[in-house]
């Protein structure tokens, strides 16, 4: 059986693995330009829930995010441009507005915000873990795996202060046939 530390170790070798740079296939291209995109429209998600949450705690969890997304951002951009991909064409930024000054019926509320963040972070984690596991390239392979861990650790922080709040989304308990109750 595999332990962790065998894993870790693996990783680390394949980082610093002196492969030859082949040219990327076209799942990889994909994969880059699809995160990019992610990574952009989750910046305007987060912006448009910083113009309507007054919460001091949402506001640091999607500033946080903000960085997160802006760094990774960067990253595949440099990557890509490095690459002769294009990048994917986003939305426009929004800009800054007082949260009081938003209607109430286009508002999102608190609850809302935090677990939209949270699925943009669930389809991140999951997009990098298919993406690394489906390249050829390491170097690539790696990117996908450092902003899948820097996302899972926000993901973790995010999935605590909304289990505080009790905003966390429970699907219903599963009970088998003939379980004792």
């Amino acid at each position: 059986m595999t332990t962790i530390f065998e894993t870790v170790k693996d990783f680390f070798q394949m980082t610093i693995d002196d492969e030859s740079q082949n040219p990327l296939h076209v799942g990889e291209v994909m994969s880059c330009w699809m995160y990019l995109a992610l990574m952009d429209e989750a910046t305007v998600y987060i912006q448009i829930a910083l113009n309507t949450t007054s919460d001091d705690e949402v506001k640091d969890l999607l500033n946080q995010s903000m960085k997160q997304c802006d760094t990774q951002g960067k990253r595949f951009k440099e990557f890509m441009k490095k690459e002769g991909i294009h990048l994917p064409p986003t939305s426009e930024e929004r800009p800054n507005s007082e949260p009081n000054a938003v209607p109430l019926g286009v508002k999102l509320t608190d609850n809302e915000i935090t677990n939209g963040l949270s699925m943009k972070t669930v389809v991140a984690i999951t997009h990098c873990a298919a993406a690394a596991s489906q390249c050829i390239r390491n170097d690539l392979s790696v990117l996908f795996t450092h902003c899948m861990l820097e996302k899972m650790k926000f993901g973790s922080s995010l999935k605590d202060a909304m289990r505080k709040k009790g905003w966390i989304k429970v699907p219903p308990y599963y009970y088998p046939p003939g379980m004792p109750k």
